[in-house]
């Protein structure tokens, strides 16, 4: 069984993210799907016909050259995009909750010594904490995303500024990290809201016993890495849908003179079918991310691994 309450250095929180899905990937993905695998459907489903649909309008008001068609369907269609709009940000919200949240309760309970987990274990997780989820949500959509979005905007800004780019990759990385580390903290201590992300961010530049080093490169380069690995598998799927839509314009009007709409017909479906593929690749994805932000929060409890440490030695006198 994987020891979660350890010190691990940079190498390790990479293999040893990858160890974890080895050694639970088969239990972990099977309680995923059947938790978040409903939600998934109905969101891409919307993002393939909707998508289409507003795609569809866009390009076919551009090829008639009927410059005000586009404005005009929108206006007669301003209830139905209302409507779908509510329920697809709905639908995001409890996507983005369960996704969030499900190593977070699937890793606590490893990390307190249960075996297999059941759905209904993670069920259960859900509905004792739905005051903290409310509470966790309201804090992240008013507190955390407006200054994340701050700090990163004007990072990205600088970006026209050489310097801007180097500040934007160390700036990046730690605002994943605080807010991972701000939810697993949130569900695995006592602490409140506003005390976890103290915690969240304070963690990220040195232990709490004040007696090591900054932990501050090997979290940041970790999630680096990881944010590559997945940046280049993602980008490969998303690429594929583009070159044949692409590939599609170039064989279909050489010229530049399209004679019909290419989103529509069954090569428009599958071009978004494709896009909604790579959407659900990349939620399986991000699985990694927070398994390896998981691991970093149980090296950053050094308060816990004394007590774990101890807990092993009297298991080993009793064995004896």
């Amino acid at each position: 069984m994987m020891q979660f309450y350890k010190k691990r250095d940079f190498g390790a929180f990479i293999s040893d993210s990858f160890a974890f899905f080895k050694q639970y990937g088969k239990n972990y993905f099977k309680n995923y799907i059947l938790l978040n695998g409903l939600l998934m459907i109905v969101m891409v489903a919307i993002f393939i016909f909707g998508y289409r649909e507003l795609f569809m309008q866009i390009f076919g008001s551009n090829m008639s050259g009927e410059s005000y068609y586009f404005e005009s369907y929108f206006e007669n269609n301003m209830g139905m995009f209302i409507g779908v709009g509510i329920v697809t940000f709905l639908l995001f919200m409890a996507l983005m909750i369960v996704n969030y949240l499900f190593p977070v309760f699937y890793m606590k309970r490893l990390a307190d010594g249960q075996t297999t987990i059941k759905t209904d274990d993670i069920l259960a997780d859900f509905k004792q904490n739905s005051g903290k989820i409310g509470k966790l949500l309201l804090g992240l959509i008013f507190i955390v995303m407006p200054l994340a979005t701050i700090i990163v905007g004007v990072s990205y800004a600088l970006i026209f500024v050489v310097i801007g780019f180097f500040i934007l990759l160390l700036v990046f990385p730690v605002v994943i990290n605080i807010i991972n580390f701000l939810m697993f903290d949130y569900f695995n201590s006592s602490r409140g809201f506003f005390e976890s992300l103290s915690y969240s961010i304070r963690s990220q530049f040195s232990y709490a016993n004040n007696r090591e080093g900054s932990p501050y490169w090997k979290y940041w380069g970790a999630t680096l890495v990881l944010l590559i690995i997945l940046y280049v598998i993602t980008t490969i799927f998303t690429m594929i849908p583009m070159i044949l839509f692409m590939l599609n314009l170039f064989t279909t009007a050489p010229d530049g003179n399209f004679e019909q709409n290419p989103f529509t017909g069954g090569f428009g479906v599958l071009i978004f079918v494709l896009y909604g593929v790579s959407t659900l690749v990349s939620f399986f994805l991000s699985n990694l991310l927070y398994v390896n932000s998981g691991l970093m929060y149980y090296d950053s409890r050094r308060d816990f691994h004394q007590k774990v440490e101890l807990e092993e030695i009297e298991t080993i006198g009793v064995n004896e």
